[in-house]
């Protein structure tokens, strides 16, 4: 039987057999079918997607409170290193170094052994919901079957998936990509996607072994769509606006959007999405200002690598944003070799008229 829960959500009861217990549970199923006949959502939810050294608890926290606009923030990837956890990872997901309305902290394991371990970290943090990272394409973690980097295996993929169901107190989503090599990989791994409860799928439609090169595969994102039981929010080359409505308008029964590089560049991206309005460059002036003077001052009482650590760190806030900025500024910027030539170069960009 079917029951309405919002505009546009469906869903339905579905018998799924716990592999753990050896036992049937009954899961809430989103079904697509029936979502695709409703009408559709006025709003797009926004997922703002977790990228590695950029997108930490300090930058998390500054973004919420000074452009908003999200829906769910992701933390970077929580990994074991030698069989234990970075001191970083246990500091950015604790729940005390986080501000924002809503977290979602992200695994990354080539087993469910390991996958189980990160997990009872999040547990222990006080955290109902993960992410499992099935699209990560960088080629040192793919090549021991992390990420992206597991796809062209669907046992390994049931198997490492197969967390979902002995843990059914944890609402889970993945992040994936078309596959690795080949964009039908995950066409086959659909029937073992739709088998799991899963909160949603989150699809990056490129190939592992692209990285972030070359063009979306947008008719590759359509097939998985037209199999895929879950609510699947879209991710890739979202860089305004226009390209959410874009999006929405090619595909209709998208659950939400996922942003990460577009939102780096422009971190109104969001907020004048869901204001429809964009912002006077007075407006993103002040609010930049106060975002850069949170995450300067956080990192400069937090880092004890001298001025030089922080430099280095900072320099990254800048790496992606404003790319239509005034050209000159932004080199004096990025080609800071001290602290105090830093805070020149930010002072005159936030002077400039």
């Amino acid at each position: 039987r079917s029951v309405s829960r919002g505009l546009g959500d469906v869903y339905k009861r579905q018998k799924l057999f716990n592999y753990d217990t050896k036992t049937y549970i009954y899961q809430s199923i989103f079904d697509v079918s029936l979502h695709k006949n409703n009408v559709m959502q006025d709003i797009l939810s926004i997922h703002f997607a977790p990228l590695q050294g950029y997108t930490e608890a300090f930058y998390r926290n500054a973004h919420a409170a000074c452009f908003g606009g999200i829906d769910s923030y992701y933390t970077p990837i929580v990994r074991l290193e030698k069989d234990g956890f970075r001191n970083k990872d246990v500091r950015e997901i604790a729940p005390e170094s986080n501000q924002v309305p809503h977290l979602v902290p992200q695994l990354i394991a080539p087993s469910i052994e390991k996958a189980e371990t990160i997990l009872s970290l999040f547990i222990e943090k006080g955290y109902k919901e993960a992410d499992i990272n099935l699209g990560c394409p960088f080629p040192l973690l793919a090549k021991r079957h992390n990420g992206s980097g597991i796809l062209p295996y669907p046992d390994e993929v049931k198997t490492l998936l197969g967390l979902t169901l002995k843990y059914p107190q944890i609402s889970f989503s993945v992040k994936m990509r078309l596959g690795w090599e080949n964009p039908d990989e995950c066409l086959q791994l659909a029937p073992i996607l739709n088998d799991l409860p899963l909160r949603h799928i989150t699809m990056h439609p490129r190939l592992g072994k692209q990285q972030y090169k070359g063009s979306v595969d947008l008719n590759g994102f359509d097939a998985f769509l037209n199999v895929c039981q879950h609510p699947l929010i879209y991710n890739g080359d979202i860089n305004c606006p226009d390209d959410v409505h874009r999006i929405r308008q090619q595909f209709p029964a998208l659950a939400g959007v996922m942003i990460g590089r577009g939102l780096l560049a422009n971190p109104a991206l969001a907020l004048e999405y869901k204001e429809n309005r964009t912002l006077t460059p007075d407006e993103m002036k002040e609010k930049l200002h106060i975002m850069h003077t949170s995450v300067y001052n956080q990192y400069a009482a937090q880092l004890e690598g001298g001025d030089g650590q922080l430099l280095n760190k900072m320099k990254t806030f800048w790496e992606y944003l404003a790319p239509n900025a005034d050209r000159k500024l932004m080199k004096a910027i990025h080609k800071s070799t001290s602290l105090s030539k830093y805070n020149q170069a930010i002072q005159a960009f936030f002077s400039q008229r």
